[in-house]
């Protein structure tokens, strides 16, 4: 399983929290890249639903990381 910035950015308007079944269904109706599908798939699943992409993928970009040197200006 691999994410990048690009795929992750399938799932920022899926319908949070939901499910790995409700993911992947979202995926497929939106017309994600498969390899969107496959990466949902692969995860380990217990039943539990994901509040937002950052469960998914930990390294998925959060606005934090873009307001570096706002006091500066």
């Amino acid at each position: 399983m691999y994410w990048t910035l690009e795929l992750a950015s399938y799932l920022s308007d899926a319908p949070w929290p939901a499910t790995k079944d409700e993911l992947i269904d979202y995926s497929i109706r939106t017309g994600a890249p498969l390899e969107v599908v496959e990466n949902l798939q692969a995860i380990d699943d217990e039943g539990d639903s994901y509040e937002s992409i950052q469960e998914i993928w930990p390294d998925y970009p959060t606005d934090e990381d873009y307001l570096w040197n706002e006091d500066e200006y």
